[in-house]
Order: structure tokens, then sequence, then C-alpha cells
């Protein structure tokens, strides 16, 4: 199988820049006053749900509040995970839509184009293109730091949903093939 992971990482990056002082100092501030979030922890301080088929629980993805949610079947959410989702548009944008947990997962993967990689993938989309994963890793398998402190805080990805390493891992080993994603 050849894995690629996150979305369209073949497009060169662009950035934009504002003028507007009083929105980047409101952004700044907000940063600053952002709950600690420890990429090395689960999300929440609390056990993981039970994500046997027959529950029906199933994952909600937010990328206006950079979380994944774990939802039953009646819709109450059961636990809340970090996330950084790509952009909301663009070249790196996160696919919205209804999917499915599919059957492509690994324990790591690298991708050169991009330059990182990360651990603990499980495909949603596109059998192994559209991932969640941890927070990306360099070609030693080495945590990349800048993007791993923007977790929860900043849609950061190449399309793809980062989490915590447990919370990645989690997924990984708990969620089963066909449980459903929505992202929005």
């Amino acid at each position: 199988m050849f894995l690629t992971a996150c979305g369209n990482n073949d497009k060169k990056a662009s950035s934009v820049s504002s003028s507007n002082s009083t929105s980047s100092q409101n952004i700044n501030h907000q940063i600053k006053n952002a709950p600690k979030i420890d990429w090395r922890k689960s999300s929440e301080n609390k056990p993981y749900p039970d994500m046997n088929i027959k529950n029906n629980n199933w994952l909600l993805v937010s990328i206006k509040k950079q979380r994944v949610y774990v939802m039953s079947s009646k819709n109450k959410v059961l636990y809340t995970m970090y996330c950084s989702t790509g952009s909301d548009n663009g070249d790196n944008m996160t696919p919205r839509g209804t999917y499915s947990i599919q059957a492509e997962r690994g324990s790591h993967f690298y991708n050169a184009a991009s330059g990182e990689g990360a651990n603990y993938w499980t495909s949603w989309k596109d059998h192994g293109i559209y991932l969640f994963h941890s927070v990306p890793v360099n070609k030693a398998g080495k945590y990349l730091m800048k993007d791993a402190h923007q977790l929860g805080k900043k849609a950061n990805s190449h399309g793809c949903i980062r989490l915590s390493v447990p919370d990645a891992k989690w997924i990984n080993q708990h969620v089963p093939f066909g449980t459903k994603v929505e992202i929005k």
C-alpha cells in the first residue's frame, strides 16, 4: 500500500499577512489565555468511552473549535479531544462531510514530500490519505514541538486531524472499522 497521508501535500504553502493590529492583538491575547494543552497526555482526565460498534458511538470533528467529540448514539458528548485540522480553505483544507473509519491504520508513517510523518494513524477518507494521527514527527521520529504546541489552538495540518499521542493511539486501537465520522 502506498500511503501519502494528509491530503494535498504537493501544493506550495502560501502565507497571508494582515495589517490589522487589533485583530492580531486579540488573537495573541486569546492564545496566551488559552488553557495549556499537553500533547503528550489524553485530552481529558477520565477513561475513554467504550467504542464497541453495537453502541453506535461516533466521532464529530469541529474545525471551528479544533475539537474531536466522541458522541453517543443519542448525540451526547462522551469525551472531548483537542485537535488540529487543516485550514478552513485552500490546499490544506480538511474535507467536511460524513465519512467512516476505514480499514487502513498503522503505528507510524513518514511523508518525504511534506517532510513530516506521525504515529498512530487511522484512515477516515480516501484509504490512507486523510487520517486521524498524532501530532507530527520529523524523519527521525521526533515530535515537532512547534506543531505539537498548536494542538487545539490552530488549524495547521495538511488536511488530516492531528491529536495528542494518547488520543491518536486510542482511536487507532479502539475505534472500529465503520464508525461514523462527521466533520463540520
